[in-house]
């Protein structure tokens, strides 16, 4: 890039990496959302993901450490809020455990880690290392795969509700509760980003973080797929998904 991009030019730009990138498209999603998967293959997938649940509030609280501005520390505090939860009311993590127990996951097993596939652990990890260490600019702009999440989390509802029996409304009210806060994070964070990304350079940084989140997310599924669906060889200590 050498010539700068105007903010609307900058978040279709972002947009676009999302029509290439996310992991809507894994053919992993595709299984899932479709009715393809087994459950032990669905229970592999919950397992795998809460490791990437639980790292979200600290990835959001490495985020808050390094702003300077009191605003924009309160503003992306919520984030925190809205996966700890707060005095008497869940957060987004307790409902994944709601969801895992639904699909007969002991909540020991989920909140240990055990079983988590290690590329899981290496991709959430990366991601965790990369908000630490990269400009906050880019740090922020990393979380814009929200930008596309309101629509694949309809898609699993209505996908997983039309071909599970064994889930129901009540166990995915984690997904049912992320549409509006998406909304807010994004409309916040996009802000950040297209005012602070004042140069060619600056603007490139913020598009190559966000595909590098869609790269983490998209190798969490990678890792899914050779594990449990072909060629289904999961590592040693993996999860071991049931055939049914």
């Amino acid at each position: 890039m050498t010539d700068i991009l105007s903010a609307d030019e900058l978040h279709q730009r972002l947009l676009e990496v999302g029509a290439r990138r996310y992991h809507d498209k894994h053919p992993f999603h595709v299984r899932l959302h479709g009715g393809g998967c087994t459950k032990g293959e669905v229970q592999a997938w919950a397992l795998n993901r809460f490791y990437y649940q639980s790292r979200i509030p600290e990835k959001d609280a490495t985020i808050i450490s390094r702003m300077h501005d009191p605003e924009l520390r309160r503003s992306w505090r919520q984030r925190l809020v809205d996966h700890d939860g707060g005095p008497g009311e869940a957060g987004g993590i307790e409902r994944w455990l709601h969801l895992t127990k639904a699909l007969g996951l002991p909540r020991e097993l989920v909140e240990a880690h055990r079983g988590v596939l290690p590329a899981t652990r290496f991709a959430v990890d990366a991601y965790v290392h990369f908000v630490r260490e990269r400009s906050l600019l880019e740090a922020i702009a990393s979380s814009l795969t929200e930008l596309f999440s309101p629509r694949i989390i309809q898609d699993r509802i209505e996908g997983m509700l039309a071909h599970y029996d064994f889930v129901d409304a009540d166990s995915l009210a984690y997904f049912t509760a992320r549409p509006p806060q998406a909304r807010r994070d994004v409309e916040m964070a996009l802000g950040y980003v297209t005012a602070h990304a004042r140069t060619p350079n600056e603007q490139q940084a913020v598009i190559a973080a966000l595909e590098f989140k869609c790269d983490v997310l998209w190798s969490m599924l990678d890792a899914l797929y050779h594990a449990y669906v072909e060629p289904a060889h999961p590592p040693p200590g993996a999860f071991v998904a049931g055939p049914s």
